[in-house]
């Protein structure tokens, strides 16, 4: 089963490495990975899907990520009460003759042509992950020559920010300690 962690980090050299490599010693699958800054200039957020399981294996991961020095906080995303992001870049081959076919089905899925040139266009698109594989799907009859994705990214719905020490989202909260800010 495919869990969504938001895992919040001190800003340090190395801290990604010691993220991964203590999930995949333990045997668990990363899915989908991305590290980017946060409002605080300290702290980093990874985004890490991992496929485990069940809600043990949940637990063992979450467990492990929190002995890590650098990890601050730790947040499980439900699927239902957060908002779930991919972008992705395709590069399809674009005949002239064809741009126009293209580009219809391009604006069906709201995405947006963000280069073209004589034998290719580029065309970036953010959504779920379904929606994605959907396009990409659709565009292989045109020739597609390389797609970049950037794995996934969530954020709560609910008001509060994955720094505040809200447990709403905090499974196994009574097993698990978490660092604060």
């Amino acid at each position: 089963m495919k869990y969504t962690l938001a895992v919040l980090v001190e800003d340090k050299p190395g801290v990604l490495t010691h993220v991964s490599a203590l999930i995949s010693r333990r045997a668990f699958n990363i899915v989908s990975i991305a590290a980017g800054y946060t409002d605080e200039p300290d702290i980093t957020r990874i985004t890490l899907v991992v496929d485990v399981g069940g809600q043990y294996e949940l637990e063992q991961v979450v467990h492990q990520l929190g002995k890590l020095v650098d990890v601050v906080k730790i947040v499980v995303l439900d699927g239902k009460e957060s908002v779930h992001r991919e972008l992705a870049m395709i590069k399809v081959e674009s005949q002239p003759e064809r741009r126009a076919e293209i580009i219809n089905l391009v604006n069906i899925f709201r995405a947006h042509v963000v280069n073209v040139n004589k034998n290719t266009m580029i065309i970036e698109l953010s959504g779920e992950e379904t929606k994605i594989n959907a396009l990409c799907e659709l565009l292989r009859e045109y020739g597609v020559r390389e797609i970049v994705r950037t794995g996934k990214i969530a954020i709560s719905r609910g008001p509060g920010a994955a720094r505040e020490d809200s447990d709403q989202n905090l499974p196994l909260k009574s097993t698990l300690q978490y660092r604060k800010l």
